[in-house]
């Protein structure tokens, strides 16, 4: 088998994928023409680029409001931690930022049975460690085997590699691969059933099995490089290392010099000599630092695109546009019907009996205002988002699904048909069981889109009767709350989603530990949960691509009608790369290979 996606498939993902945007923008846009020449312009960028020998030397600064909550990346459930240790982790193949095609990285090539069930991988021979170690294939098997396996802990990619199946008592069952090293750089997977998105998967982080053996029989791992661990002892196979950390200022990535990866003239990679992560308080705090020209790159939001257009000659910048993201962001409610360890519910019970009601859920999806966000917040840079998955993964998108306008009489009408009214005159809702309607909404400080957001949510709830007390906090603190404590109410959080809707297992399934409203449930708690659980299962199995967008459609259309995510607006995708930067190009997935990214200022 190849081990490089073919030319004919890679075309008709990115077709399909174009198909979509377009919809998505007659659906929301007078002017679809002009996300037209958008998608073809990116499309034209990523055929005709090619790599130019770069320049060695040099830092990339950017700027961000997120900080590493731990250095493990094994366990890790937050971006802050990913976005990091992203630098200095890799799997055995990648994606392009190209075309989104599955290419080797730790793996040089590899082969498949004709049933999809047995892969051999055939693992690079000339990779080491960062502390010199040689990479092979016993550090493969040691990570799915010892880490991603491992029951004394969740790691956060299990998920992906739990293979789902009805026993004969019809209930769901889980099988594991068989991973094994045959000899120092070949490794063999077994797979229990067939399994689409298995080469995509292995994008999934290899760990050194020569750090990462002691604490995992000691049974310390969850211990092991937590967020105060000397950085320079994370070691990777990336093309950066850690070398400072300093909480709530930055993150100083050196480059890696025993990468493995050359460039067209045999020259190691990565060019740049470091990379500087400046973490800020707040979004206003990133454009500054652009604007001042201490930052090389800056995500733009939809206000500040007006202001950056006619700077860019100026500052020496250009402005790109790429369409809707995969990232979604949405309002949820805590459905979980647990308790802590001392025996008390995790969610009020009178509270539990509204989150839980689908009504209520559809009632409260009439109250957001989309219009005003992607007006006021994004500045018309924006799409409302209707289903589970972004129209940016292409012909998985579903734009068929129930659609739940804003309109404040409806949800009315709806909390009525409840019995759910002010029955006292106070301008509150009380349940049927005289019970008034009240909670705490909650989403994280920094992000003052999240929360210009969130603020429009709250005008809508508080406009259809609802008491709800608005809080911001700390991101990890609300990270704690999804993910241990479970003692929210509501809240307004994102996920970064991906072009295959596999990535959102962990969200979507209702065993997995990111189910935000209800995880880790030994059985779905609704039937519609069940229908989800089987059809993303199904739809893992199923190898032709027709029928696995049809299972994926399926699904966002059950999620749509029960509303478990109150879906809010899909931002455009803008950014401001500084003229200073070879090797980039705007393309559907991505501006560069921070690898080949090299400063022509030198």
């Amino acid at each position: 088998m190849s081990t490089r996606g073919g030319t004919m498939q890679r075309q008709s993902a990115v077709a399909a994928l174009t198909a979509v945007l377009l919809l998505a923008t007659a659906c929301t846009s007078d002017e679809p023409s002009a996300t037209e020449d958008i998608v073809a312009e990116l499309r034209a960028n990523a055929e005709a680029f090619s790599y130019d020998i770069g320049t060695p030397g040099g830092d990339l600064t950017l700027a961000t409001i997120s900080e590493p909550l731990t250095f493990n990346l094994a366990i890790s459930n937050d971006a802050g931690s990913s976005s990091v240790l992203g630098y200095l982790f890799e799997g055995l193949t990648e994606t392009s930022w190209l075309d989104d095609g599955i290419e080797p990285l730790l793996a040089e090539s590899w082969e498949r049975s004709d049933d999809g069930l047995r892969w051999v991988f055939r693992i690079r021979d000339d990779v080491v460690w960062h502390d010199g170690t040689p990479f092979t294939a016993h550090d493969v098997d040691f990570t799915f085997n010892r880490i991603i396996y491992n029951d004394a802990f969740n790691a956060s990619s299990r998920a992906t590699f739990e293979f789902r199946f009805l026993n004969d008592e019809e209930e769901w069952e889980v099988s594991n691969m068989t991973v094994a090293a045959l000899d120092d750089y070949t490794v063999e997977f077994l797979l229990p059933q067939s399994f689409a998105p298995f080469l995509r998967s292995m994008s999934t982080s290899i760990y050194p099995k020569h750090i990462l053996e002691g604490p995992i029989n000691a049974g310390t791992f969850e211990e092991f490089w937590s967020i105060d661990t000397d950085p320079s002892e994370i070691i990777g196979t990336g093309p950066f290392t850690i070398g400072e950390y300093t909480p709530g200022e930055r993150v100083i990535f050196e480059r890696n010099p025993n990468y493995w990866k050359t460039d067209g003239e045999g020259q190691r990679l990565p060019y740049l000599d470091r990379v500087v992560q400046v973490i800020v308080p707040d979004l206003e705090a990133e454009l500054a630092l652009f604007r001042d020209g201490t930052t090389d790159f800056h995500s733009v939001l939809g206000e500040e695109y007006a202001r950056l257009e006619p700077r860019q000659d100026d500052d020496d910048f250009t402005l790109h546009r790429r369409g809707p993201g995969f990232g979604t962001t949405f309002l949820a409610f805590n459905q979980n019907r647990g308790s802590d360890d001392a025996g008390q519910p995790f969610v009020d019970p009178t509270k539990l009996y509204w989150f839980r009601n689908a009504n209520f859920r559809r009632a409260v999806a009439h109250t957001l205002d989309k219009a005003a966000m992607i007006d006021g917040v994004q500045h018309g840079l924006g799409y409302p988002q209707w289903s589970s998955v972004s129209p940016a993964a292409g012909d998985f998108h579903n734009p068929g699904v129930p659609r739940y306008p804003y309109d404040i009489d409806r949800a009315n009408r709806l909390l009525d048909d409840l019995g759910w009214t002010d029955t006292d005159g106070d301008g509150i809702r009380e349940d049927d069981l005289g019970n008034p309607i009240s909670f705490t909404l909650v989403t994280n400080d920094g992000n003052t889109v999240r929360q210009a957001v969130t603020e429009i949510i709250h005008q809508g709830l508080t406009a259809a009767g609802l008491e709800v007390t608005y809080e911001v906090i700390d991101f990890g603190d609300l990270v704690s709350q999804l993910t241990t404590t479970y003692d929210w109410e509501a809240m307004v959080i994102g996920f970064t989603g991906g072009p295959d809707p596999y990535s959102g297992i962990n969200l979507w399934h209702s065993s997995e530990s990111l189910h935000l409203w209800y995880p880790f449930q030994e059985g779905p708690s609704t039937n519609w949960e069940a229908e989800i659980d089987a059809l993303y299962v199904a739809a893992a199995r199923e190898l032709n691509h027709g029928k696995r967008m049809d299972l994926y459609r399926k699904a966002q259309a059950i999620a749509a009608r029960r509303a478990p995510l109150i879906y809010t607006t899909l931002a455009e995708r803008l950014g401001a790369v500084r003229n200073v930067l070879g090797n980039t190009t705007p393309t559907l997935y991505g501006y560069w290979d921070i690898r080949y990214l090299y400063r022509t200022d030198l």
